[in-house]
């Protein structure tokens, strides 16, 4: 599976996903069910990379003293909003408001969908940001149509 970035801009964010041939509806409930868990998990503050304090420990862990204050001494990282799914043939895409959550929420994703492509649903590409030209983005009325509204 192919990673490519392209202008990526953390509040108006579209993730496009080229699955090998067109998805049965199974495959695309894997895809959704793994997008849905990174947004709730973003939308609740986990990918706040100023409070990472086991990664930073390093390997032996046993025993840390975890600062139960370090999260609430750190900014806020949250998501903010996830458009709907949409798919055409072989290409999936979903829009998302990342908020200030941080990079690292970038990695986990593609961490997640580099094994989901290889235990479960084949997917070709992966595209952060920006738009495939034979498939543009429209906008409704202004404004983008959310799955998630605070």
């Amino acid at each position: 599976m192919e990673i490519h970035f392209r202008e990526v801009n953390q509040f108006d964010l579209w993730i496009w996903f080229k699955f090998t041939t067109v998805p049965s509806q199974q495959e695309k409930q894997y895809v959704e069910e793994l997008f849905d868990s990174w947004f709730y998990l973003g939308k609740l503050g986990a990918f706040n990379a100023e409070n990472l304090q086991i990664q930073e420990t390093g390997l032996e862990i046993s025993y840390m003293n975890y600062d139960s204050q370090g999260y609430d001494n750190s900014l806020l990282a949250l998501m903010h909003n996830m458009g709907d799914f949409e798919y055409e043939r072989e290409w999936g895409r979903c829009w998302f408001d990342l908020g200030t959550s941080d990079a690292i929420a970038l990695d986990i994703l593609i961490n997640a969908l580099q094994q989901l492509s290889s235990e479960y649903v084949a997917l070709e590409e992966i595209y952060i940001g920006g738009e495939n030209p034979d498939w543009p983005v429209e906008e409704t009325n202004g404004h983008r149509s959310f799955s998630y509204d605070n």
